[in-house]
């Protein structure tokens, strides 16, 4: 049963999930009992009232209590729904349950068309003409029909128009599905920003079709996959005859083996339920033979390897039909390479909703509470770029701190970064090659923003094999493509963590590090004669000055290759472009006033 309390409300559990209003002359023995079943067989509970109750003139009790029980109404608007008192006494009640408790609303207009309600002409027009003889001497009565019937007429709904009803059946059901779902409790209290991220989920998950479905949840560490897939979990687990949720599965794989991860697959599903192998082949075809004709819900948490998928849901065929499985991952190619039916990408919070998070773990309240803070939060919001386990941490640390703190953390994030950030975002990086690796420095440091296809140009003469390296590198979600697939794009925590990763090769010595950004680092190095990294010595012993700097992968370029780089000297600046120059000059002299290199 979907019918839950909402996320935001104490309002306990309801009795039903949808009550169905509609006019029987119209549709009861046909579009509205097809819905009727369509939502009865994806688990909704429905209330659809008995021809019987219809006898007496006034609506039956039974009727005013069931709307008052279901979380929602589904109106069907059809050509003489309003003739019927009852379906406008049902109408009225549903506003009054609309209006002062939240009750949910969904329209389905039926071969008749909102505006028609609204200004009510025509058939509507004649339909409050009989009512208005009828009941001449309750003139409320009529007035809150018509009320009613405006108000629910301008709400958004669905519109048969020229669609096949069953194709049109089922895309109400699974919105209705997706909308219903978000109904169940969340087990957090700061869950900012999940409700839009749950719908599109349940979108793709599509709980009301009878299929076996896998659905992968892709993107970079700290986005909030485990826990979009956590508060899914609890809400739509009641839907199957078992569950299982398997947290953090490349930690526990690496430690325990897969083995252990089956039994504990099986264990969830089958209520602590022992079992014993030893063999992974075993534990699959375990798996395979006893949820076969099972209805489960199966969650993999944090899957870095395909063998995770195989050893654990194999084929769909492993699975009873209407099974959901939901893979999360930073690995886009494993999805990519495996059977999945559709994927959900996270993306981060937009600035309310972060600063929003921030201020639920910094103040413990959804606003910054003193003006002191405002511009501090906004400040470290910024840092974070929506990321929510930065927020989530860095709000944690600052919470109970003086403005004096803050600012002094603000600065020590300018240098020196989050470790604890760090090191859940540093995972996927640990996990590349080495030529990999070298590509996702280079970007972090020179190329965040840049043409792709210069940058690939440039990779490509450090023989780094580009192509293959940057989409391993997008599909394990550390660097990005824009939507014109021109440049690169880096999340800025991502870009830091890189750039961290360099320095760490040597804090107190620019020179002894592979990469050199900064101004200040490189006037450093080349005044102070300090380079020490292989990259940085100089290439050309028989050139006119002993102060001569190479890149490497420059002299493998056999194309036009322009490179610019700003020289300011006094209070002007000088741009110099060098072409088919497979070395770059500095003169001791030009240091001093260095801008850019």
């Amino acid at each position: 049963m979907l019918s839950l309390p909402s996320t935001s409300s104490s309002i306990s559990r309801k009795k039903y999930d949808v009550f169905l209003s509609f006019r029987g002359e119209d549709t009861r023995n046909n579009f509205t009992d097809h819905l009727y079943d369509a939502l009865s067989r994806s688990g909704i509970v429905t209330f659809r009232d008995d021809p019987k109750l219809e006898a007496g003139e006034e609506i039956a009790p039974e009727l005013f209590k069931a709307i008052q029980q279901s979380w929602c109404s589904v109106i069907v608007f059809s050509q003489t729904y309003a003739f019927s008192s009852w379906c406008l006494e049902e109408l009225a009640e549903i506003v009054k349950q609309h209006n002062n408790d939240g009750h949910k609303v969904f329209p389905i207009f039926y071969h008749v068309g909102p505006s028609d309600l609204r200004k009510q002409k025509e058939k509507v027009e004649e339909a409050f003409a009989r009512h208005k003889e009828r009941y001449k001497e309750d003139s409320e009565k009529i007035q809150r029909w018509r009320n009613a019937l405006i108000q629910v007429a301008g709400i958004k709904g669905w519109h048969l128009n020229n669609r096949h009803e069953s194709e049109f059946i089922k895309d109400i059901v699974k919105k209705i599905s997706a909308k219903l779902c978000q109904t169940y409790p969340a087990t957090h209290s700061d869950l900012v920003g999940i409700s839009e991220r749950l719908e599109d989920l349940y979108l793709k998950i599509n709980i009301g079709e009878d299929d076996v479905r896998v659905i992968g949840i892709c993107g970079m560490g700290g986005i909030g996959k485990t826990t979009l897939a956590r508060v899914a979990y609890t809400q739509m687990s009641s839907h199957f005859e078992g569950k299982s949720f398997i947290a953090d599965i490349r930690e526990v794989s690496d430690k325990c083996g897969l083995v252990s991860l089956q039994k504990q697959l099986l264990s969830q599903i089958f209520n602590g339920e022992c079992f014993n192998f030893f063999d992974v082949h075993e534990g699959s075809d375990i798996i395979s033979h006893r949820l076969s004709h099972k209805k489960v819900l199966v969650v993999l948490d944090n899957v870095d390897n395909i063998q995770h998928l195989k050893c654990l849901v194999g084929r769909h065929d492993w699975f009873g039909l209407g099974s959901r499985i939901v893979v999360t991952t930073r690995e886009e190619h494993l999805l990519r390479s495996w059977p999945v039916d559709d994927m959900y990408e996270p993306t981060t919070l937009n600035p309310k909703d972060a600063l929003q998070l921030f201020s639920l773990k910094a103040f413990h309240s959804d606003t910054v509470q003193k003006d002191d803070f405002i511009e501090l939060s906004k400040h470290v919001v910024n840092y974070a770029g929506g990321l929510p386990l930065a927020l989530e941490v860095l709000g944690s640390f600052l919470c109970g701190r003086d403005a004096t703190q803050w600012r002094s953390a603000i600065d020590r994030l300018k240098r020196d970064s989050n470790k604890e950030i760090f090191d859940k975002l540093r995972i996927n990086f640990e996990g590349l090659e080495e030529r990999e690796k070298n590509i996702f420095l280079d970007i972090a440091c020179f190329f965040n923003g840049e043409n792709k296809d210069f940058v690939i140009k440039v990779l490509d003469g450090c023989e780094f094999f580009p192509d293959i390296g940057i989409d391993v590198l997008v599909k394990k979600s550390l660097v990005k493509v824009d939507k014109h697939n021109k440049n690169f794009k880096m999340h800025d925590l991502l870009q830091e963590m890189g750039r961290t990763i360099v320095r760490e090769k040597c804090i107190d010595e620019p020179g002894k590090r592979c990469r050199l950004w900064e101004e200040r680092d490189v006037h450093h190095v080349l005044t102070k004669n300090t380079a020490t990294y292989p990259s940085l010595e100089d290439k050309y012993d028989d050139c006119e000055t002993t102060n001569l700097w190479t890149t490497d992968c420059l002299d493998q370029i056999e194309d036009e290759l322009e490179l610019s780089f700003n020289i300011e000297l006094g209070p002007n600046s000088r741009n110099v472009k060098v072409k088919k120059c497979g070395v770059r000059i500095v003169y001791e002299k030009d240091l001093e006033e260095m801008k850019e290199l």
